[in-house]
């Protein structure tokens, strides 16, 4: 079994700064939770986020609709 094989974990949960283009890992673990839908995010997969809020998203829809949240629309 390696890294890849194993469940994700509580214990993997990173905890990440989300810049504008880029994000830096500050505590090393395999994923983030998406702030939206809660769905694990692993950190190779990460495409969404929002600098402002320091928000990771699963996807583009999350995305949007978290948008859409935070500007009334």
């Amino acid at each position: 079994m390696n890294a890849h094989d194993r469940e994700l974990s509580a214990g993997d949960i990173a905890t990440v700064h989300y810049g504008d283009g880029e994000f830096v890992v500050l505590k090393p673990g395999r994923y983030v939770v998406c702030a939206v839908s809660g769905v694990k995010i692993p950190l190779e997969a990460l495409r969404y986020w929002n600098p402002a809020t320091q928000e990771a998203y699963a996807g583009p829809a999350e995305a949007l609709q978290r948008w859409k949240e935070l500007n009334g629309a």
